[in-house]
């Protein structure tokens, strides 16, 4: 794991445009397309509008998210549209997207969504994780009870959640799935994720599920701090 410190949120936002675009770019020269899967919530959108700019060859780019609210694709808390309207425009508008939920009728039954997502399922290549203050990363949340399963599953994949402490129920990666990513970047703000990504770089723990990935990614996690 490595770790790089910014003074700002705007100096974290652009060093991480600049790896993620290069870590596409290897892959689309090893293999000839690649996939990125993002995060939402609205810590993301700076990096989002520095990325959507950079040089990829965008057309052998599919986009599409880590995890996602069960509510549909205009919903103000849908995490495919931030990724719209702040990502996929300017040089990025020519990526493919993969919505995690399509339709409000996704929305109410998101099993349907996942059964999509999963038959058809495409291993991301590069992830951009965020992290709350009670350790969870996707929607990998410490209180869902879908959580050993997700955890334990080991084919890659997507599953539903239903985290007590969150609004909506989530569509989200399992940790498999994350682990076989060729790179994964966390970027993280303020003291108190800080202080959270201390303790789970102590131990790994199901307590603080962002600390699984970060022991057990073979290829190693670059972690953003501002």
């Amino acid at each position: 794991m490595r770790q790089f410190e910014y003074a700002s949120v705007m100096d974290q936002a652009e060093s991480l445009a600049i790896s993620v675009g290069h870590a596409l770019d290897l892959v689309i020269q090893a293999k000839g397309w690649a996939v990125l899967a993002v995060s939402g919530g609205r810590s993301p959108v700076p990096m989002f509008e520095r990325l959507r700019y950079r040089p990829i060859r965008w057309d052998a780019v599919t986009v599409t998210l880590v995890d996602e609210r069960a509510v549909p694709p205009d919903h103000p808390d849908s995490n495919g549209a931030l990724v719209r309207n702040n990502l996929l425009r300017e040089a990025a508008g020519m990526a493919a997207w993969v919505p995690l939920v399509a339709d409000a009728s996704e929305a109410m039954q998101p099993l349907r969504a996942v059964a999509r997502l999963n038959e058809n399922f495409q291993q991301p290549d590069v992830v951009v994780l965020g992290m709350g203050e009670d350790g969870h990363t996707a929607s990998l949340f410490p209180d869902a009870p879908e959580l050993q399963t997700a955890l334990s599953d080991p084919t890659p994949g997507y599953l539903v959640t239903h985290p007590s402490t969150a609004s909506h129920a989530r569509i989200t990666l399992n940790l498999a799935a994350l682990l076989a990513a060729e790179r994964t970047f966390l970027a993280i703000a303020g003291e108190k994720k800080a202080e959270v990504l201390a303790r789970a770089l102590q131990a790994p723990t199901p307590a603080l599920p962002v600390s699984l990935v970060l022991a057990r990614h073979h290829h190693g996690v670059d972690v953003f701090r501002a």
